[in-house]
């Protein structure tokens, strides 16, 4: 079985846990913050990862310098700490010797990705991180997007029965889950994460695969550990849930703070009302 490396569902679980306070939610109504691109005071060490024929990859500085660069625009901090830690470990697993691009594991980011940044106030904004992310790690957003369409599509023409007999059959999508169950059995390259089950996650969504015998099947037939999978779906369903909770409160936070601001631009300042009474509309008598 493929070893299992980390995504940052800690990450997800902190902005899940997030209320608002008086320093982070007046950054958030203000217009947000940018992420930090500084260590943490007090570390000295940087990290690197292995590297890869030949090649030394860039540092997690580097690649988050590169997503400032790109994206320059302030984010609110709500959605920045969990940019900023999934940039982290999604460099980590991009720079292992053992990693390999395939759509099941873009499908799952993007999935990621979407839930994440949903209800975002700028759509526009929204895919301009979204392409700036990807491009900090050196890979294509496009391609990202593309891959993630297809094998949505795909999913959609599937069946419970369809999707785990995908060795049997021909085709571009079968092809590719062929590829990745032979890298998983250990003849290539592939570094199981969460990206990956909750992409395996998505496609039997999308299929409209209820029986629970059909993620059996499925990660069977993939070389991938069940359990692992079953875990990290667990606690992705779990941070969903608490993340739009946590959104809730940002949104009506922000609004409590907008009525209070329009109150306050209401109501006169004292010297305001001090004109109003300064005898102008009562002309003495003579």
């Amino acid at each position: 079985m493929a070893a299992i490396s980390s995504l940052p569902f800690a990450a997800l679980r902190r902005a899940a846990d997030w209320r608002p306070s008086t320093a982070t939610a007046a950054v958030s109504v203000s217009g947000g913050v940018m992420l930090n691109a500084r260590a943490r005071r007090g570390s000295r060490s940087v990290v690197r990862c292995v590297a890869t024929a030949g090649d030394i990859p860039p540092t997690v500085a580097d690649t988050k310098m590169n997503f400032l660069k790109s994206y320059k625009r302030p984010i609110p901090s709500i959605y920045s700490t969990v940019l900023q830690e999934l940039l982290v470990q999604q460099h980590l697993m991009r720079y292992k010797s053992t990693y390999q691009y395939d759509p099941v594991f873009a499908l799952g980011f993007v999935t990621v990705y979407d839930q994440l940044m949903e209800g975002y106030p700028s759509t526009e904004d929204r895919d301009a991180i979204f392409k700036s992310y990807i491009t900090a790690l050196n890979e294509d957003p496009e391609q990202y997007r593309a891959d993630a369409q297809r094998m949505e599509e795909w999913a959609r023409s599937q069946n419970g029965n369809l999707l785990v007999e995908f060795s049997s059959r021909d085709g571009e999508i079968e092809s590719i889950l062929k590829d990745i169950s032979e890298r998983a059995q250990g003849k290539g390259n592939f570094s199981y994460s969460r990206f990956f089950a909750v992409g395996l996650f998505r496609l039997l969504e999308l299929s409209n695969a209820t029986e629970p015998t059909v993620l059996d099947k499925l990660c069977a037939a993939l070389n991938i550990n069940k359990k692992s999978v079953d875990r990290d779906l667990d606690v992705y369903r779990n941070l969903l849930s608490k993340l739009v909770q946590a959104k809730e409160l940002l949104k009506e936070y922000i609004e409590r703070e907008k009525k209070k601001r329009e109150e306050r631009l209401e109501t006169p300042k004292p010297n305001e009302a001090v004109a109003k009474f300064d005898g102008s509309a009562y002309p003495l008598k003579h």
